[in-house]
């Protein structure tokens, strides 16, 4: 609809429109949308958004002053010509062969109608030129997931790794979920089998230690609150819809990373690095399930407890989830103070900053303004 009201392809627009169009757009990206999705909706590239405001900037009109292509193309295929062409390759003998094998077979006969380049534009002009192998069509890339999680129980994200045992060829799955804005392990579970029925039971359980409730209205434009997002990668586990129905009861959001794309999920992935790199982890395969459990257990308790991670400037996971990091950091930017007076030539600017990030991203946007784009619609004008 943007196309029709704005100009489309190869139409010329008035300057009223281009300023309505660009107030539209300043109002979406004043709303939060990022310029080149608000010109998608309207039917415009950013390089012609860009074109439209300096057509307005000083004493500009904004008018379009192209004028088009006047010229009459001679060589062009006339109508008989055109309906020639269809009728060819309509023909039984040529229906199922591409223009590339059509104009040599006529060749052959001493007929020329046209090249095959002219083949093929006819025959897309008419709708008759389709695509009809056996092999996947392209497929449009996925989009990239921004999730933003600015309190506990707002975003976690979850993934199953590999532990080796004494018997070569079979594995003992570790299931993992931690939340992304504490980075505490939430849940965790290690199984013989990789099943989204152990991962939907392990997500239940997490929510009620957590007491997550679902939030009233969920699902309608009402809720006032956020539901929780579980975040994850594309294996069959976190695709099953076992998962995704118990999910569904408790109120809990899906995300999925892109195909290939391992950044998209990188808080699971440095916590299994964290996991398999630490000095007491094993040098030899796990000879059971529960000796498996067991390291795990310990794992995670220092993983929580004791561990100072250097993401939320040095507090445990569980000092950060549970809201006493703030106080403790507090604490600290005092002591740094009261040093800094006994001995203030040791410091050239400030102290050491110990505020705890408000925000935790998952491929933040980093989108930066430009100097035309910045320009309000009043000063354009």
């Amino acid at each position: 609809m943007g196309g029709l009201l704005f100009g489309g392809r190869g139409r010329l627009t008035s300057a009223a429109h281009r300023r309505k169009a660009i107030e539209l757009i300043g109002e979406a990206n004043a709303s939060g949308a990022t310029l080149r999705a608000a010109c998608g909706e309207i039917g415009i590239s950013l390089r012609t958004l860009k074109r439209w405001r300096r057509a307005f900037l000083g004493d500009g009109d904004g008018e379009d002053r192209r004028k088009g292509s006047p010229r009459h193309v001679v060589h062009r295929l006339s109508e008989e010509e055109r309906q020639r062409i269809l009728l060819t390759c309509n023909q039984p003998e040529y229906a199922s062969l591409p223009p590339g094998q059509i104009v040599p077979a006529l060749a052959d006969q001493g007929l020329f109608i046209g090249s095959e380049g002219s083949f093929y534009r006819v025959l897309h002009q008419a709708g008759q030129c389709h695509r009809r192998g056996r092999a996947r069509l392209p497929q449009e890339p996925r989009s990239v997931p921004r999730l933003r999680a600015d309190r506990p129980n707002a975003l976690w994200s979850w993934d199953i790794s590999f532990l080796p045992t004494t018997v070569r060829g079979v594995w003992l799955y570790l299931y993992l979920v931690v939340d992304v804005w504490s980075r505490k392990v939430m849940a965790w579970d290690v199984a013989e089998v990789e099943s989204a029925e152990i991962a939907a039971d392990l997500v239940q359980r997490a929510c009620l230690r957590e007491r997550y409730r679902r939030p009233s209205g969920f699902g309608s434009h009402q809720c006032p609150q956020t539901p929780l997002i579980l975040h994850a990668d594309n294996g069959n586990a976190m695709r099953g819809a076992t998962l995704e129905s118990r999910l569904e009861e408790l109120g809990v959001l899906r995300s999925f990373s892109r195909p290939r794309v391992s950044n998209d999920n990188p808080y699971s992935e440095s916590l299994f690095r964290t996991l398999k790199y630490r000095p007491d982890y094993p040098s030899r395969p796990f000879s059971s399930k529960a000796e498996a459990c067991e390291w795990v257990a310990a794992f995670v308790d220092w993983y929580n407890h004791q561990h100072r991670h250097s993401s939320i400037k040095f507090v445990t996971p569980h000092q950060r989830h549970s809201g006493t990091a703030t106080a403790i950091c507090r604490e600290r930017t005092h002591v740094y103070e009261k040093a800094r007076q006994v001995h203030p030539r040791r410091w050239s600017r400030s102290t050491r900053c110990w505020r705890q990030p408000e925000e935790v991203w998952i491929n933040k946007p980093t989108e930066e303004p430009d100097p035309i784009l910045a320009i309000p619609l009043s000063a354009a004008a």
